[in-house]
């Protein structure tokens, strides 16, 4: 257990990608691997990352399972992610290869004690600090045209407030299944 904690508090990953649509920093798990593997290998660790597919409720989930063993020591976690049914632009392998990099990523922030709540901009803001977007507005635009293009909508209420008018007109742009 002593490797894992060491890992633990030596591993440092940055956010190092920005979604510039919701105005927010992100890690990968891209980010999270790189920064990792300097710190294992020495140590003679290896990481492992599989998946799988399961269904539950008629939805399907990818199962992530993510190894660090030594060869005596091991241990693991397992993350998950839905499939959409469609994504505009995506086809379906694209859309299985998202879910699986979004599950990895979860199983890796639970296995090495990633916590993401603790950053300042993963904190939802609350709708009494955030500007309301309207129709008369120019990122009102930009923000029909990611609804359009398959974007989500909690993007959008992440950076501003939407009466329920507003935010109904809004869907009424998103793809149909």
């Amino acid at each position: 257990m002593k490797d894992l904690i060491k890992i633990q508090q030596t591993l440092k990953a940055p956010k190092g990608q920005y979604n510039s649509y919701a105005n927010f920093k992100y890690r990968s798990c891209e980010d999270i691997i790189e920064a990792l593997k300097p710190i294992i290998h020495p140590l003679g660790y290896a990481l492992i990352l599989t998946d799988g597919i399961i269904e539950v409720g008629g939805r399907i989930y990818v199962e992530a399972f993510v190894t660090l063993t030594n060869g005596e020591k091991t241990y693991s976690a397992t993350g998950y992610a839905r499939e959409e049914e469609t994504k505009k632009g995506m086809d379906g392998s694209q859309i299985t290869g998202a879910a699986s990099s979004y599950a990895r990523k979860y199983a890796l922030n639970g296995l090495l004690a990633i916590d993401d709540s603790k950053d300042a901009d993963t904190q939802k803001p609350t709708k009494s600090n955030l500007k309301e977007l309207t129709p008369n507005m120019p990122e009102w635009i930009k923000a029909v045209q990611f609804i359009k293009d398959g974007g989500n909508i909690d993007s959008i209420l992440a950076k501003y407030s939407l009466t329920e008018e507003n935010e109904n007109a809004i869907r009424k742009n998103a793809p149909k299944n």
